[in-house]
C-alpha cells in the first residue's frame, strides 16, 4: 500500500534555517565563521551542521528561499519554481532561474538567470513568494531537461498518488501552445508520454528508459490477487507475462529497526505472491534507470520485446545533467559559496 500525500497547498519550506545579516543585532561576525555558517548567498547563512547534512536537491531549495529573502520581488521559473511547488529535482540545480514578463533578453548574474520568453506564462503566488504555474513550469522544464526527466516532472504535476492536480489536458493543450521551438521534439515526446497513474519519480524515470530504448510499453498499477491480498506492481507485460519494480528504498525504513525489518518481510512475501503469478520478475531503482544498460539488461532478462530503434539522444544526457552541478561541485559547495548576485 502506497501512501499518496495531500496535494500542496503552500509552497516547500526551506530545510534549513536560514538567517539574514541584516536581521541580527549583535554577533553577527559569528555568522562569517565557516566552521560554524555557510553562506547561502550574500547576506544569508544557515548553521553548517545542518546545510552538510542536506541533500543536493535540499541544498538548491534552501539557495531559492534565500534568493527570496534578499529579493522578495522576484519570480521564480523553470526549477526554482519547481523546487518551491514540490515538483521533482535531479541533483541541486545550477542556477538561481526567474521570469521576467517585460525584460526584452534574457541575463545571466552569477548564479542567477533572467530569462526572457515571448509565451506568455501563468504566474501564481503562494506565502508570499511568486512563481509560475505548476503547469507552465513542467512544460518549461520538459523542453529542457533529459527526456525521462521532464516526463517524471510532467508525471508528477498530474498524478494524485504524487500531489499532482494539474489535468492532462492542461498540459499538452499548454505544450501545444509553445511559440517558441526550443525544445519542442523533446516536448512532444514527453507530452504524448504522460501517465497521471505514475506514483513515484523512479516509475516515470523507468518508464522513460523503457519507451525511449525501444521496447514494448508496460501496464502500469496492474492488481495481482491472492487469498487475502491485492498486490499492485509497478510494470506489467502481458504478452512476456513479466512484472517490473520500480525499488525506492525509503519505503523499506521504518522509525525502529524491527519496523525496517517487519517491512522487509512483508516485501519478500509479496515479491513471492507476485512470482508465482508470472513467468519473470525484475527490480531496478533511479540508478540503474538513468545509467540505462542496466535496465535494458533486466528488460532482456524479462523476455520484454523490443518493438522500436532505441532513441539513445533522448537517454544519454541523464548521466550528466547539464543542469545540474556536477558531483565534485556539489562536494565544493560544502566549503565555499560559489553564488554571486
Amino acid at each position: 500500500m502506497r501512501s499518496i500525500p495531500p496535494l500542496p497547498s503552500a509552497v516547500s519550506e526551506s530545510p534549513v534555517e536560514l538567517v539574514r545579516v541584516r536581521d541580527v543585532t549583535s554577533g553577527s561576525r559569528g555568522l562569517r565563521d565557516p566552521a560554524r555558517y555557510h553562506r547561502v548567498r550574500p547576506g544569508v547563512y544557515s548553521p553548517r551542521a545542518a546545510w552538510d547534512r542536506l541533500p543536493p536537491w535540499g541544498r538548491y531549495l534552501a539557495r531559492v528561499h534565500a534568493y527570496a529573502l534578499v529579493n522578495p520581488d522576484a519570480v521564480f521559473a523553470l526549477e526554482s519554481a519547481a523546487a518551491l511547488h514540490g515538483l521533482p529535482q535531479f541533483g541541486e540545480a545550477r542556477l538561481i532561474h526567474l521570469h521576467a514578463e517585460r525584460a526584452a533578453r534574457s541575463r545571466r548574474f552569477g548564479d542567477v538567470f533572467v530569462h526572457a520568453s515571448v509565451d506568455v506564462r501563468e504566474i501564481v503566488e503562494f506565502g508570499g513568494f511568486r512563481m509560475t504555474s505548476r503547469s507552465h513550469t513542467a512544460v518549461d522544464l520538459m523542453r529542457v531537461l533529459p527526456a525521462p526527466f521532464g516526463l517524471a516532472v510532467g508525471d508528477a504535476a498530474i498524478s494524485p498518488a504524487q500531489g499532482g492536480d494539474v489535468e492532462l489536458s492542461t498540459l499538452r493543450e499548454l505544450a501545444g501552445s509553445r511559440a517558441d521551438s526550443r525544445g519542442s521534439r523533446v516536448l512532444r515526446l514527453t507530452t504524448a508520454a504522460l501517465d497521471a497513474r505514475s506514483e513515484s519519480v523512479g516509475e516515470s524515470v523507468g518508464r522513460g528508459v523503457i519507451l525511449w530504448s525501444g521496447f514494448e510499453p508496460p501496464e502500469l498499477q496492474v492488481e495481482f490477487r491472492s487469498p487475502g491480498f491485492v498486490d499492485r506492481v509497478d510494470f506489467f507485460w502481458l504478452r512476456a507475462a513479466a512484472i517490473g519494480e520500480s525499488d525506492g528504498y525509503d519505503k523499506y525504513v521504518g522509525r525502529t529497526p524491527e519496523r525496517t525489518t517487519r517491512r522487509m518481510i512483508e516485501e519478500k512475501k509479496r515479491e513471492d505472491r507476485l512470482r508465482r503469478q508470472c513467468t519473470s520478475f525484475g527490480r531496478w531503482d533511479m540508478a540503474a534507470a538513468v545509467a540505462v544498460t542496466p535496465l535494458v539488461a533486466e528488460l532482456i532478462r524479462l523476455g520484454v520485446r523490443r518493438i522500436a530503434a532505441p532513441r539513445t539522444a533522448l537517454l544519454t544526457p541523464m548521466r550528466s545533467n547539464p543542469r545540474s552541478l556536477p558531483r565534485a561541485a556539489r562536494q565544493r559547495s560544502r566549503d565555499e559559496t560559489t553564488s554571486r548576485g
